[in-house]
């Protein structure tokens, strides 16, 4: 009996303990989607359009974004007249990139895209993550981020996002992307700052730095960000 007794008291621990853990996780996702705006405020945006200004290895271009909830995604970047695009919808993509003698729209490998659907959600993974079919768990605080909660998310596709979330503000601050492309694991990291609320009370970060999986980084920063703007969607049709 005394063994049981202790068997009993030993599951009742652990399973106080992944309850406390989930009360917790929970507790900051909801205090971040509350600093940013809301669940409610969140949940009625349709569409963003971003107008930013990027500086990568010294050199200077401009770049607008589309995003249409959960339908397509569209960021197109002009280096002095040449005009790369990305384009991403829930079920396929295409990309043009004249820097790298692709002149004409090529499409994005399966792998890519399913690793991407993310950026189609406007709210963010975090928002609603269990209903989207997420799994989210607390990694504890980051020391070397002035103790960050660091929080990772597994999004349905099997994409693992790491968040570090300020633990004063609720703002993100840093996510770390790691997705499986073309049969290998390939790392994004983005930091973020000069978090800025728009008219519509949604707030987000108005600087990114941007470090890509091929070493080089881009600082990104906006210049204008519209909520609810009406956006066509022949704009995410792959050209002939």
């Amino acid at each position: 009996m005394k063994s049981l007794r202790i068997g009993l008291l030993a599951v009742g621990s652990l399973l106080a303990g992944v309850m406390v853990q989930a009360q917790t996780v929970d507790d900051i996702v909801n205090k971040h989607i509350d600093a940013i705006g809301g669940k409610d405020k969140l949940g009625a945006i349709k569409t963003v359009y971003t107008e930013y200004d990027m500086e990568v290895m010294g050199n200077q271009a401009s770049g607008v974004t589309y995003v249409v909830n959960g339908k397509g995604y569209r960021n197109e970047v002009d280096f002095g007249g040449q005009k790369i695009i990305q384009c991403l919808t829930d079920h396929d993509g295409w990309s043009i990139n004249p820097m790298q003698g692709q002149t004409s729209a090529e499409p994005t490998p399966a792998d890519q895209v399913k690793a991407s659907q993310s950026q189609l959600d406007v709210g963010g993974p975090l928002l609603n993550y269990a209903a989207k079919g997420h799994k989210v768990e607390l990694l504890g605080k980051d020391s070397a981020n002035g103790g960050s909660y660091k929080l990772k998310l597994t999004t349905k596709e099997g994409t693992e996002i790491t968040y570090l979330i300020d633990p004063n503000t609720y703002y993100i601050t840093k996510t770390v992307v790691k997705a499986n492309v073309n049969g290998q694991d390939v790392e994004t990291t983005m930091a973020f700052s000069k978090h800025t609320k728009t008219d519509y009370g949604y707030v987000v970060p108005f600087a990114t730095e941007l470090t890509l999986p091929q070493g080089f980084t881009l600082n990104i920063t906006n210049k204008k960000v519209e909520i609810n703007k009406d956006i066509d969607m022949t704009l995410f049709n792959m050209p002939k």
